[in-house]
């Protein structure tokens, strides 16, 4: 019997990236999912921060080379790899000149919001679904961690619904806490309407003209996780409505990751 295969799509990760939780959570889950017998492929963007020569990343030259058009513009996608430390698992990094090279994550040294944060958002989300197609490696469970990837699950429910890569794809996905959305302008529904899209096709993104990612990554998600202590009401109220699979949040790593392997295998055995 074939190995399930899970694939992380997460905005922070350590020892790359030290911004939030996530990075602790992910940097955890990953590897002891892979210790229960499963196959597990990380994706999370390239972010000027990570030293290259420290982390021993290099270029995937087959996976490099597309182009990702956001907002009528084309952007050259670069795939890295490096080798989690401690653990047989392959790390891919998406990387953009434009988006990616600088010193900082999501905000400047002020701590302000990078204004291209929709735009850096949606290159991201499209780049990771077209790269997973050139791997052609097709995942069980898809699970992404961060207002970062909201727009996976909504991009695999719509635009890519019919591509047999992902047609056996469990889509999880972790809410967490997140005040970077309060940036964005009403252009994020024009922006991340991608192909045949129309931005009123975004509406579950959408509540009166501000996005929500978390609300869209929870509609269009398979299942859902708490990644958070504590979330908005309008989250936790979607949460409860939703009528989906879903785990509470669990403070302790230890827990966590033994819970989300059970977790998957629910998943596994409700698609088989």
């Amino acid at each position: 019997m074939s190995k399930k295969r899970v694939l992380f799509v997460t905005q922070e990760m350590n020892p790359y990236t030290t911004v939030s939780e996530i990075s602790a959570v992910v940097r955890k889950l990953a590897p002891f999912t892979q210790g229960k017998g499963m196959e597990v492929r990380v994706l999370m963007p390239k972010y000027g921060s990570i030293n290259e020569r420290r982390h021993r990343l290099h270029e995937v030259v087959r996976l490099s080379g597309m182009n990702i058009i956001v907002d009528d513009d084309d952007f050259p996608l670069i795939i890295k790899v490096a080798s989690l430390p401690g653990a047989r698992l392959q790390v891919y990094f998406l990387d953009n000149e434009e988006f990616f090279k600088r010193k900082f994550v999501f905000g400047g040294e002020d701590e302000k919001p990078f204004e291209d944060n929709q735009e850096r958002m949606v290159f991201f989300c499209k780049g990771v679904i077209e790269t997973v197609k050139k791997f052609g490696w097709p995942p069980d469970i898809i699970h992404c961690h961060g207002w970062m990837t909201s727009l996976v699950p909504f991009y695999l429910k719509t635009v890519y619904k019919n591509d047999p890569i992902f047609e056996q794809s469990s889509i999880v996905y972790s809410a967490y806490d997140n005040s970077y959305e309060k940036t964005f302008t009403k252009r994020f529904f024009e922006i991340a309407a991608i192909n045949q899209l129309e931005p009123e096709d975004l509406s579950d993104f959408n509540v009166r003209n501000k996005a929500k990612l978390l609300l869209g990554g929870i509609k269009h998600a398979d299942a859902i996780v708490k990644g958070s202590k504590s979330l908005s009401k309008d989250v936790e109220a979607l949460i409860g409505e939703e009528n989906k699979p879903s785990l509470d949040f669990l403070e302790d790593e230890n827990e966590m990751a033994a819970a989300m392997v059970d977790f998957y295998k629910g998943l596994f055995e409700k698609v088989s």
